[in-house]
């Protein structure tokens, strides 16, 4: 039986009075690939942040591993670092490739990462350029960068913001392959939104659909794409929605 990692009733989150974001209820289950597509202003990076504890519910409540998190109850901190997110736009220090891969580590007090930190450069290809400083680095190589320091932490969920936007073929290949292996080899619960629909074909095992904060549609991949059950959903995967 999957394990329910995330459970979220009547989550809303609210901003200077108007609603950004209502789930009902949304559950995400442990080893999945949950795809999060709809147009720009849905809600589905407030989603990540809600899903992240970086922001909390104006109202409702998230479990995660059954433990609630609400306005009045924060995440232990032993239960927010399984968490951890990668943004569209990474912040890299200006160091080294291998030093902001350690930088997380360093926080938790890990003084002595080293061979976790080659592990996480060969698993995203970066090795060769270990010593180089993050300024000089492509958005593709500072993508992997960004992704490195997060697998290095082994995260029971990691969650990704259009990960591969404005990247090349080859480099949205590459980190395509990456979320495939810890998913599959590490057993990662990854949360994806992204705008490519085509990408969430590839790799999500079920895909939600979001529309003015709200989730029109969730469900496996091959029904979302095939046999969806909202008009809206069917017009959105046929290029037909106009947003």
């Amino acid at each position: 039986m999957n394990e329910t990692l995330y459970e979220l009733n009547d989550v809303r989150k609210m901003y200077h009075g108007r609603s950004v974001l209502h789930i009902d209820h949304l559950t995400i289950q442990r080893g999945e690939i949950l795809a999060l597509v709809g147009p720009s202003g849905a809600g589905k990076s407030t989603l990540l942040r809600l899903l992240n504890f970086l922001e909390t519910p104006s109202n409702g409540r998230i479990h995660f591993l059954d433990t609630p998190f609400s306005a009045n109850q924060p995440m232990p901190l032993a239960l927010r670092r399984k968490v951890t997110t990668v943004f569209q736009r990474p912040y890299l220090l200006n160091r080294s490739v291998a030093a902001n891969i350690q930088y997380g580590l360093h926080l938790r007090g890990q003084r002595n990462g080293q061979a976790q930190v080659d592990a996480a450069l060969q698993q995203v290809g970066l090795q060769t350029i270990a010593r180089q400083r993050a300024r000089t680095l492509s958005g593709g190589e500072a993508q992997r960068v960004a992704l490195a320091r997060a697998i290095v932490l082994h995260p029971d969920v990691l969650l990704l913001d259009e990960p591969t936007a404005n990247l090349d073929p080859y480099n949205i290949s590459l980190i395509e392959q990456i979320i495939r292996q810890l998913n599959e080899q590490a057993g990662t619960t990854i949360v994806l939104v992204t705008h490519n629909v085509f990408q969430a074909k590839r790799l999500a095992h079920r895909v939600a659909l979001l529309l003015d904060g709200r989730i029109v549609e969730i469900a496996a991949t091959h029904t979302f794409f095939h046999n969806p059950a909202d008009p809206r959903t069917k017009a959105f995967v046929a290029g037909d929605m106009v947003y």
